[in-house]
């Protein structure tokens, strides 16, 4: 323990050197380290990796609510259909996080980079069913849902790109996930800023048909989604191929390996299933919704969408905890995993839940920059406040219980807290 411990004089120098050397992408290995040195490392460009991610969940859905209610409620069905793909990348990429760390804590980056491309060739696999389906029945998927005839006109170009092109989502996870479990953090933050840096700039002058770019509404949003997150792919495959990262996919790395796609299935099956269920209650909610009208669905996104501001970061912590586990018990030491799986904890714990109040507190200011319509913003109000009130509580399981040994708890209390919101609407 006294490892970790820095001397106070030299503390704000060493603090910020760390978070510097995160930032650049750290070399240092994460089974030596001192445990809150090791957590600081990987969770900064982590959290800025998801930080990224929320910007640009936000900066999206305030572009898209210029276009009116409809617009923002086709968002919203849509993305409780890509919740199946969500599940499943989810799924997946804490089973390859978990195998890459393993095999690099018992130093074996060869295995390492063949547990890569096993999880890459599963992905890819999924992808490819989902991407189909969603690419011919975008429109007929948002009318299964509820939507009204208004929003399946507006959405279902909207609905066939982002559930056609789900394949890079699906990458976009994985390989991050190789890069965070080898402990490469840094690459996985510059990747999705990359992607969304694009998407962010893409979106409003194809939503708007800004200077040479066409305006195509809502649809400009998914295509600019789309690109940007084949954009971050791109940049994904050079880094895996490229020499001097921890892991280094070669050529004889190449083809499908059943046994270890089946171990790799067997770490994931249990948050896979754990995910469809937060997926099914996302998906149920958001069917009983669309009953109540465009201003519900439109009003839940964006609080939805602000959650998710908060709530991404927070990944950032739980996936560093969950590199440092993988690679310490590949190291033989769970000691070291045990003590990286309570500090991550409690700083989620109180990151979300000095978050949770700011929402609870300011929750009509924070919806008032999305919309300026009574109906939505109401909606939204009483989401954010409803979901936020759990955040102090979702930090410690989140932090510890759903990352490290996916325990239900933080699915449960999710599911509770989609019913509140439903009764809300039921009550109005």
């Amino acid at each position: 323990m006294s490892s970790s411990v820095v001397n106070p004089a030299e503390s704000p120098r060493s603090f910020w050197s760390t978070i510097a050397e995160a930032i650049r992408g750290s070399h240092q290995d994460f089974t030596q380290a001192p445990v809150g040195r090791a957590v600081i490392l990987l969770s900064v460009p982590m959290v800025l990796e998801m930080l990224m991610e929320s910007v640009f969940a936000v900066v999206d859905i305030f572009f898209v609510g210029h276009l009116g209610a409809e617009a923002v409620a086709t968002v919203g069905v849509t993305e409780s259909l890509m919740t199946v793909v969500y599940a499943v990348a989810i799924g997946l990429s804490i089973g390859a996080a978990a195998t890459v760390a393993r095999r690099i804590g018992e130093k074996d980056p060869d295995r390492a980079a063949r547990a890569a491309v096993q999880s890459i060739g599963l992905g890819l696999i999924i992808a490819a069913v989902i991407g189909t389906v969603g690419a011919l029945f975008g429109p007929e998927l948002l009318a299964m849902m509820g939507a009204s005839d208004e929003i399946v006109r507006t959405g279902g170009t909207f609905a066939r790109v982002m559930i056609g092109g789900s394949g890079t989502v699906m990458l976009l996870f994985l390989i991050n996930a190789v890069f965070r479990g080898a402990g490469d953090a840094a690459i996985a933050m510059r990747v999705l800023w990359f992607a969304n840096i694009i998407n962010i700039v893409l979106g409003p002058c194809l939503i708007f048909g800004v200077g040479p770019f066409p305006e195509l509404g809502v649809a400009g949003a998914a295509i600019g989604t789309t690109i940007g997150r084949g954009c971050g792919v791109l940049y994904q495959l050079y880094h895996l191929a490229r020499p001097g990262g921890r892991v280094r996919v070669r050529r004889q790395h190449l083809g499908l390996d059943p046994s270890v796609m089946r171990g790799i299935l067997r770490i994931s099956g249990t948050a896979m299933f754990q995910n469809f269920v937060a997926t099914a209650s996302w998906m149920g909610l958001m069917r009983i919704l669309t009953g109540f009208g465009s201003a519900a669905v439109a009003g839940n996104t964006i609080g939805i969408r602000v959650i998710l501001f908060a709530l991404l970061p927070s990944f950032g912590v739980s996936n560093a905890a969950a590199t440092l586990v993988g690679q310490n018990l590949g190291a033989g030491k769970p000691d070291r995993a045990e003590a990286a799986a309570w500090k991550a904890a409690w700083y989620n714990t109180a990151f979300l839940g000095g978050i949770g109040l700011v929402f609870v507190l300011f929750a009509p200011q924070i919806i008032a920059i999305f919309t300026s319509e009574p109906e939505v913003a109401a909606h939204g109000i009483h989401c954010l406040r409803i979901v936020a009130a759990g955040f102090f509580f979702g930090g410690y399981a989140g932090g510890y219980l759903a990352q490290l040994i996916p325990g239900p708890l933080l699915r449960k209390g999710f599911a509770v807290v989609l019913v509140l919101i439903a009764i809300d609407m039921f009550r109005r």
